[in-house]
């Protein structure tokens, strides 16, 4: 997300939002698709910004638009109207591309897309109205997370790393993969309680996350999202990948097998020799 936000940015920032194409509602809901159009329309784009997993477009008049991307989401890029309403929802073999919702902007358009329909886009007065953005913790990449603070959030916890890792309510922005790779790092076994970490295991995972977080970022930013290219993905990760995903085959450090258990319903990869 961070990736996104970054490449988006210059693109959308100062920019007057002329007209906004609603092409499935269910991208809105709960809300409908007319307050959407009614709110932001007219508006100018003064930032955007991100925290965990969310992504929004500050507006000028205080207000924001989220959009949450889910497993699927993605956004798109148009040169221009014209081009957005020949290719949105068209036959796939006529240049055609899934769109849910765009924003037709003073230059360019914004789409969102999102083929399962569990991506949103919605509007809110201000970050405290939006609930998905008050529930989340303190965003792993921000200056405020820092090894202290982590330590106050394990101290208070008593519930395995792995799942307390993927809390976003503790701490935003941290995914499966980034957690299981974090935990590696820092030679921490994904089963044990958060609690129980000393004063120095927990700077170790906190130099973990921001170091595995840090250089995910740089991958997917070279080369940077391409939002004109529907079938576009990030590359590279795979070669910073050193336990998710990894089943069977041997731990980088020690050469024992890699283990896959079931954590919160979500796959957990870890080292049983390296991670204590």
């Amino acid at each position: 997300m961070e990736a996104v936000r970054r490449t988006l940015r210059p693109l959308v920032e100062g920019q007057g939002i002329r007209c906004v194409h609603v092409f499935h509602p269910i991208a809105t809901k709960p809300q409908s698709a007319p307050e959407l159009v009614r709110k932001v329309h007219g508006r100018a784009i003064r930032a955007v910004e991100r925290k965990g997993k969310y992504l929004w477009l500050a507006l000028d008049n205080g207000g924001l638009v989220t959009l949450h991307f889910k497993l699927d989401g993605q956004l798109l890029w148009f040169a221009n109207g014209r081009e957005l309403l020949k290719r949105a929802n068209a036959d796939v073999a006529h240049a055609g591309v899934h769109v849910d919702v765009a924003f037709e902007l003073d230059k360019g358009v914004l789409g969102f897309a999102d083929r399962r329909h569990f991506g949103r886009v919605q509007y809110w007065e201000n970050e405290a109205s939006c609930p998905g953005l008050a529930v989340l913790g303190v965003d792993a990449l921000s200056k405020e997370f820092t090894a202290d603070k982590l330590g106050e959030l394990l101290s208070l916890s008593k519930r395995p790393l792995k799942e307390f890792l993927l809390d976003q309510s503790r701490i935003a922005g941290i995914g499966n993969i980034y957690s299981c790779e974090s935990l590696w790092h820092a030679r921490l076994n994904p089963l044990r309680r958060a609690y129980t970490l000393s004063q120095g295991q927990a700077r170790r995972l906190h130099k973990a996350i921001v170091s595995v977080l840090r250089r995910a970022l740089e991958c997917c930013l070279h080369p940077a999202p391409d939002f004109r290219d529907p079938e576009w993905w990030f590359q590279g990760l795979e070669k910073i990948i050193r336990a998710y995903d990894r089943e069977g085959k041997p731990c980088r450090r020690c050469g024992e097998v890699i283990r896959r258990i079931s954590q919160g319903g979500r796959s957990t990869y870890f080292c049983g020799r390296c991670q204590r």
